[in-house]
C-alpha cells in the first residue's frame, strides 16, 4: 500500500488522534495548566506506542515531563532522533478566534485550533510517517522520539535532560518539524536559524509615584529615561550600538546573498499582508536578509505608570521593558547578554537606577546542504511537492537545536511544513489538510532515502 493510500484510508482515525492532542490545553507559560502538560505527555506516549514504538515513557525533568519512545530495527542501522514539543502558546485574545482554540474544527480544507501547526500538527506528521513505515515493514532505520513540554518558554529543562540521558539519546541525526516553508507552492528547507537573547529592563526613579504637577520637570521620569535609552540601542542605519555586538557576526557570503535574491518575494504583498506602508531595517541589506541572516533588536513590551481608564497625572516610580535580540550563527548569546547589560547600565543617567535581568537565550544554527541527510530530506520534499525545495535561512529561533549539537554532537535537519498563513502564536492558528498529507509523504520518503544511503 502506498503512503498516499494509507493516509486516505486512515484519515478519519488520524484526525481523531490529532484532535485528542489539540483538545488538551498544554500551555507551558501558565502554571495552572500543569496537569494538562502531564495529560498531553501521557496521550503522546499512548499514540507513539499505537504507532509502532517498541517502548514509550513519560520521563521526569526539572520542569514539565518529557516523552521518550523508540523503535530499534537493527543495531547496525542508522538512528534518527525525532524532536518535537507538545506545549503551545496561550490562546489570548480569545475574542479574535472564529472558533474555540482548543476545540479543533475543519473548515475550508484547514484544521483550525491552537497547536494545529505549532507543534502538534507538525509533530503528528512525523509520527504518522513513522507509523506507516513501521506497520508495513518498511522502516530501515532505528527511530527515537523526544517530545518536550517547555519549548514555548525557552526549553529551560531540556539541556539538563539531554546531558543526563546522553546515551539514551544517541543517534546519527535529529529530525525536526517545527519550521516553515516559503509557500504552499514554494517548498523550502530551513538550513539556518537565528539565535536569541532576551532581557527585562527595570528603571527606578523616585521612591514612590509622584504628582506630575508638583514634581514634573524637576525629577527624571523613569518612562522617559527608558525610552531615551532604548532609542540609543540602534542608530540611524539600523545597526545595534552595543560595543562588541558585531565582533562575531560573519558577513553573508555573496553566493548566499545571490541565492536569497533568487527567492520569489513580492515586497508590496509583504507590506500589505501585515498592514504597513514601509519597511525598516539595517542599511545595505534586503528584507529577506534582514529577517533571516542578520541580527536585530526589538522591544517586545514596555510599561509603567498609569495605564487604566481615564487619566491620572502621575510621575511613575518605575518603568519596565522586555527586549530581545535575534542573533546569527557564531554570536554567543551569553556573551551578547553580558555586553547588552553592561551597555544599558553604562548609558543610564545618574537620575535613575537600572537593573537588567537576562531571561533566556540560545545559539544560532546552520545545517550544510552538502550533508547526505539533508539531501535525503530534499528528495522527500521533491517527492511530496513535485519540485526541489529551496534552501533558506529563517529568522526565528529554536535554541535547543544548537544545544543538541553542543551536547549530543548531532546535526539537525529541519523538515518544517508551516506556512505564514497558519498564524502560529496568533488567533485562528491553522494547518491545511493538504500540507498535512504532503508532510507525511515527505517524511516517509526521507526515511526511505536516508536508510538506503
Amino acid at each position: 500500500m502506498s503512503i498516499k493510500q494509507y493516509i486516505q484510508d486512515n484519515e478519519p482515525r488520524m484526525l481523531d488522534e490529532l484532535f485528542s492532542l489539540i483538545r488538551i490545553p498544554s500551555i507551558s507559560a501558565k502554571p495552572e495548566h500543569k496537569d494538562d502538560m502531564l495529560a498531553c505527555a501521557q496521550r503522546w506516549r499512548q499514540l507513539l506506542l499505537e504507532a509502532g514504538a517498541d517502548e514509550a515513557h513519560v520521563m521526569p525533568s526539572a520542569g514539565n515531563p518529557i516523552v521518550f519512545a523508540q523503535k530499534l530495527v537493527n543495531p547496525d542501522a542508522k538512528t534518527v532522533l525525532v524532536y518535537a514539543h507538545y506545549d503551545v502558546m496561550p490562546a489570548e485574545p480569545l475574542e479574535l478566534w472564529k472558533s474555540a482554540p482548543f476545540e479543533p474544527e475543519v473548515r475550508d480544507g484547514h484544521i483550525w485550533a491552537r497547536g494545529a501547526d505549532d507543534d502538534k500538527g507538525q509533530s503528528f506528521i512525523q509520527v504518522k510517517a513513522f507509523e506507516y513505515l513501521a506497520k508495513n515493514g518498511l522502516l530501515n532505520v532505528n527511530v527515537k522520539f523526544i517530545f518536550e513540554g517547555e519549548e514555548e518558554i525557552g526549553s529551560p529543562s531540556l539541556e539538563g535532560f539531554c546531558r543526563e540521558h546522553r546515551e539514551l539519546l544517541k543517534a546519527d541525526v535529529i529530525l525536526v518539524s517545527d519550521t516553515s516553508m516559503l509557500g504552499a507552492d514554494l517548498p523550502s528547507l530551513t538550513t539556518g536559524l537565528r539565535g536569541l537573547a532576551y532581557w527585562e529592563i527595570e528603571v527606578t526613579g523616585p521612591n514612590r509615584d509622584l504628582h506630575s504637577g508638583h514634581f514634573g520637570g524637576a525629577v527624571a521620569n523613569p518612562i522617559n529615561v527608558l525610552c531615551q535609552m532604548i532609542a540609543r540601542i540602534t542608530d540611524k542605519d539600523g545597526r545595534i550600538t552595543v560595543p562588541g555586538f558585531y565582533d562575531d557576526v560573519e558577513e553573508v557570503p555573496q553566493a548566499e546573498r545571490d541565492m536569497i535574491a533568487r527567492i520569489p518575494f513580492d515586497e508590496e504583498k509583504y507590506k500589505q499582508a501585515i498592514g504597513v506602508k514601509a519597511l525598516a531595517g539595517e542599511k545595505g541589506y534586503s528584507t529577506l536578509e534582514r529577517n533571516s541572516c542578520r541580527p536585530s533588536f526589538d522591544v517586545c513590551g514596555i510599561w509603567g505608570g498609569y495605564t487604566g481608564e481615564g487619566s491620572k497625572t502621575v510621575l511613575p516610580s518605575k518603568a519596565y521593558a522586555k527586549v530581545s535580540c535575534r542573533l546569527v550563527p557564531h554570536q554567543d548569546h551569553e556573551k551578547i547578554s553580558r555586553q547588552f547589560a553592561d551597555y544599558i547600565v553604562a548609558i543610564a543617567p545618574d537620575t535613575v537606577q537600572v537593573k537588567v535581568t537576562p531571561m533566556h537565550g540560545g545559539q544560532g544554527y546552520v545545517c550544510p546542504i552538502t550533508l547526505p541527510v539533508y539531501q535525503a530530506a530534499e528528495k522527500g520534499f521533491e517527492k511530496a511537492f513535485g519540485q526541489k525545495p529551496l534552501a533558506v535561512r529563517r529568522g526565528g529561533s529554536i535554541p535547543i537545536i544548537s544545544t543538541f549539537e553542543q551536547v549530543l554532537g548531532i546535526k539537525t535537519v529541519l523538515m518544517g511544513f508551516g506556512l505564514e498563513s497558519n498564524a502560529i502564536h496568533s488567533p485562528n492558528e491553522n494547518i491545511p489538510l493538504d500540507i498535512l498529507h504532503k508532510g507525511i509523504v515527505a517524511v516517509t520518503e526521507f526515511y526511505l532515502n536516508y536508510g538506503s544511503m
